[in-house]
């Protein structure tokens, strides 16, 4: 299980930012966590979305924590593999 950071550079106000995402939701808040992200930037709960924007100094924290650098391939990628992962779950018998 994995934490991501991709290579997006989006302005807001003074910050870029980029997207953080994990293979779940408990290695994202972990991560987010130890890098000082509060948790009210979570985006997407639940979903094969979820992610927080962080600004490009807590991507560095992220690096430096074991983050792993994608670019949107990456991503796309990651989204499609989480979105198989649910619907599996939600095919299987409970």
């Amino acid at each position: 299980m994995t934490v991501y950071v991709d290579d997006m550079r989006a302005p807001f106000g003074r910050m870029v930012m980029c997207h953080m995402l994990a293979d779940t939701d408990q290695e994202l808040h972990a991560m987010a966590d130890r890098i000082g992200v509060s948790r009210r930037w979570h985006q997407h709960a639940g979903s094969a979305h979820s992610h927080y924007d962080i600004a490009l100094s807590k991507r560095a924290l992220a690096v430096a924590a074991g983050a792993v650098e994608i670019d949107r391939r990456g991503v796309y990628d990651l989204i499609r593999r989480k979105r198989a992962a649910i619907l599996a779950a939600q095919d299987s018998p409970a």
